[in-house]
């Protein structure tokens, strides 16, 4: 399926009366979906463990 295809088949798929903030945020939400996908793919991950030791290492405030 191509960009223009997945980006047409999302907007067909909101309501009627969406708005276009809500259609920005839609194809912005496929949009990091698809790099996420490709991170994976490219072995670009971590593991669990690593990332809560780093979460847990943060300062909140």
């Amino acid at each position: 399926m191509t960009t223009k295809q997945k980006a047409i088949s999302v907007i067909e798929s909101l309501d009627q009366d969406v708005t276009m903030d809500q259609v920005i945020d839609k194809l912005y939400l496929l949009r990091k979906i698809e790099l996420g996908i490709a991170q994976a793919d490219a072995g670009d991950v971590m593991d669990h463990d690593e990332f809560m030791a780093e979460l847990e290492g943060e300062d909140v405030g």
